[in-house]
């Protein structure tokens, strides 16, 4: 029992959906789905790389960082 719905309400429901949208239709709509998160693990893992490697950063913003650190040091240093 899940929730409250049986194994054989989820059964009922799954072969409802499948005679109205059909097989191929749901095929195609979960390769969409996969792809769709596929492709945001991808961007999360790139945006990640990016901020573990400075490098990859433009100019401007590695500027900003290392203004930033520089301005927390001096409050730490303050304290």
């Amino acid at each position: 029992m899940l929730g409250g719905i049986s194994i054989w309400q989820l059964l009922i429901i799954a072969v409802i959906v499948i005679l109205i949208f059909g097989t191929k239709k749901l095929r195609n709509m979960g390769g969409d789905l996969g792809g769709a998160i596929k492709n945001f693990k991808s961007a999360m893992n790139e945006d990640d790389k990016k901020d573990e490697d400075p490098k990859s950063l433009p100019q401007d913003q590695q500027a900003n960082n290392m203004k930033k650190d520089a301005d927390f040091s001096e409050q730490k240093d303050k304290s």
